[in-house]
């Protein structure tokens, strides 16, 4: 499940909009910033309205955002304050365009993760509706590494599409946990790493999330061994 490159790669499969996998995203590219470390990350769609059959539900994002914001004030999250009717119903666009941007000629897996990270800043600290194709195009228009013409021309041939429910058979297998899940060199697999958390209670009967505990140590140590392997 690791794209090799030239520089250590993990592979990560999760949705836009899972907050964990966007804390763990997070924490992984600030460690490998923080130690000035070539990191390039393989984005999977672990697309959980796929898996559900509905949107994902907003009264069980916003707990989680809530008790993740909390406790990590800095990565700068709110709750959402765009109108109700332009909260981001499906995250598909978005996987799909992550997809996309993996070509060479549009980004290659730096574009890719550079759009990753845009459009979960998009979602989770400027209420952007991520649906909308055209707040996507102009997301990518702010990355560096991301031909936003060229991405517009490849959506518009359905790019992107195949590559995410070819993902989701595969994420239906046993070896894929849920989002997030990280892999890489030297057999290192994780399943939302660094985070105690539990349910008081089934969300859909008002149950509310746990942040008991985050510890980031685990990326420094996913680091020091994809690099000890490279």
């Amino acid at each position: 499940m690791v794209t090799r490159t030239d520089s250590p790669t993990v592979t990560v499969w999760s949705d836009i909009g899972c907050p964990w996998a966007t804390l763990a995203l997070h924490t992984l590219r600030a460690a490998a910033r923080r130690r000035s470390q070539p990191l390039l990350i393989d984005h999977r769609a672990f697309p959980l309205e796929l898996f559900n059959r509905e949107p994902t539900p907003k009264f069980i994002v916003d707990p989680e955002i809530m008790a993740i914001a909390a406790r990590l004030p800095e990565l700068g999250w709110r709750m959402w304050d765009g109108p109700a009717h332009a909260y981001p119903v499906t995250t598909l666009p978005g996987l799909e365009a992550i997809q996309a941007a993996k070509d060479p000629e549009i980004g290659g897996l730096r574009g890719s993760d550079e759009l990753d990270e845009a459009l979960r800043r998009a979602f989770y600290a400027d209420s952007k509706c991520i649906s909308v194709h055209a707040v996507i195009l102009d997301i990518a228009e702010q990355c560096e590494h991301v031909d936003a013409k060229a991405l517009a021309g490849a959506l518009a041939r359905g790019s992107g599409r195949a590559e995410v429910y070819e993902q989701w058979r595969t994420a239906e297998g046993p070896q894929i946990q849920g989002s997030p899940h990280l892999f890489a060199e030297g057999g290192y697999a994780a399943h939302n790493p660094g985070a105690t958390f539990t349910w008081t209670g089934s969300p859909y009967e008002g149950g509310l999330p746990r942040l008991d505990d985050y510890s980031a140590a685990w990326a420094d140590e996913l680091l020091d061994t994809i690099h000890a392997e490279g």
